[in-house]
């Protein structure tokens, strides 16, 4: 391994999103994105909570984790999902607010995504729409959506990236397309 990417990440592994109901989080994944559960690091019968499980996340005293469940999300980032109970819990943040605002799913057909989207509980904010600026280009296209629990979701597709990645120092991320997936494979 060279020493000059020492230390340097590969890219992002999840996403950590909170949730009221993890089951019913589970289930508006599934049916918006074909999300995967993969397996559920911390159950209801085994929560995480105390001080130690305080001082690792950062949480207010008396949070407890009462569940975790890693998600599969095409051959992009991971989502990980927490239910937490605890003090002060406060709704999803506003897009305005510091910190984490959205996360962007890629899609190939952005109308039949928001239908999925609608169908599964979320909420568009606008209908689909062009890229703005130096990533119009046409079929390049978003959408943001809010969950049933109030996270801002972006859907995007962007099959049209020349103008951007032409000026950039390296090309911009864009996940490979969607295939069935088979335990083993690299799908």
């Amino acid at each position: 391994m060279s020493t000059e990417h020492s230390g340097l990440p590969r890219g992002i592994d999840h996403v950590g999103v909170t949730v009221p109901d993890i089951n019913a989080a589970i289930r508006f994944l599934e049916e918006a994105f074909g999300a995967v559960a993969l397996y559920r690091n911390v159950t209801r019968t085994r929560p995480q909570k105390g001080p130690e499980t305080e001082k690792i996340l950062g949480l207010p005293q008396g949070t407890a984790v009462i569940e975790m469940c890693m998600m599969a999300l095409g051959h992009g980032p991971g989502i990980e999902l927490f239910e937490m109970k605890g003090p002060d819990q406060r709704e999803a943040a506003r897009p305005c607010d510091w910190g984490l605002q959205h996360f962007a799913v890629y899609v190939d057909d952005i109308h039949a995504a928001c239908h999925r989207f609608r169908e599964a509980g979320g909420t568009l904010l606008t209908e689909p729409q062009g890229q703005p600026s130096l990533e119009a280009a046409p079929g390049n296209m978003f959408c943001y959506g809010r969950t049933p629990w109030g996270m801002i979701v972006e859907l995007i597709s962007t099959p049209h990236q020349e103008r951007f990645n032409d000026i950039a120092p390296m090309d911009r991320y864009q996940p490979l397309p969607r295939a069935t997936p088979n335990k083993g494979s690299d799908a």
